[in-house]
């Protein structure tokens, strides 16, 4: 049996290509390396202060505050959008789509949008960005691993080889065997 699931935090924003990498490689690590992965939708104006995808990162932690289990198909499909598909995500109807896309209903996905000018939801999202400006965040993605005790914070999606050997597990390219890609 390998060892007690360890804590990793991904602070990402739909609008970074880096980000949807990030998120890619770890989701399809999460069970190889036995790890709790926490989504964190983050702002990414709050940290490099010119962006344009607050509505669609609001609505994202809509999802995540109440469908968190939604959460990693929704980022997918805003991520495949903008960056395969060259779709825009700073749209309502665009949101609307990829969420259905995802999996939501219509009714599930207006309402969420809707929740995106929320005082709870905006603060929650500005709550996630500072957060990730505490770690020493300075754009995106961040990746946090919280392991024996210690919070280990890295930049970039080209870092999961050092987090592996944070984790004391095995790096095995950025689609580990037996388990596909999900693009």
């Amino acid at each position: 049996m390998g060892p007690l699931p360890r804590t990793v935090e991904l602070f990402y924003d739909v609008l970074s290509p880096y980000s949807w990498l990030g998120f890619e490689i770890l989701c399809r690590y999460k069970n190889v390396w036995n790890i709790q992965l926490q989504l964190r939708p983050s702002l990414i104006a709050g940290i490099m202060k010119d962006s344009g995808s607050l509505t669609a990162m609001r609505f994202l932690t809509a999802v995540n505050m109440e469908h968190p289990e939604m959460l990693e198909k929704a980022s997918r499909e805003l991520w495949m959008r903008v960056w395969s598909r060259d779709e825009d995500i700073t749209d309502p109807q665009s949101i609307l789509a990829a969420a259905e896309k995802a999996g939501m209903s219509t009714q599930q996905a207006r309402g969420l949008l809707e929740k995106t000018s929320a005082p709870q939801v905006k603060n929650k999202l500005k709550e996630t960005t500072e957060a990730a400006c505490k770690y020493g965040a300075f754009g995106l993605p961040v990746t946090v691993a919280h392991v024996d005790g210690q919070t280990h914070m890295l930049f970039g999606s080209d870092r999961m080889e050092l987090l592996a050997h944070l984790l004391g597990e095995k790096w095995m390219g950025p689609v580990p065997p037996g388990v596909g890609a999900k693009l």
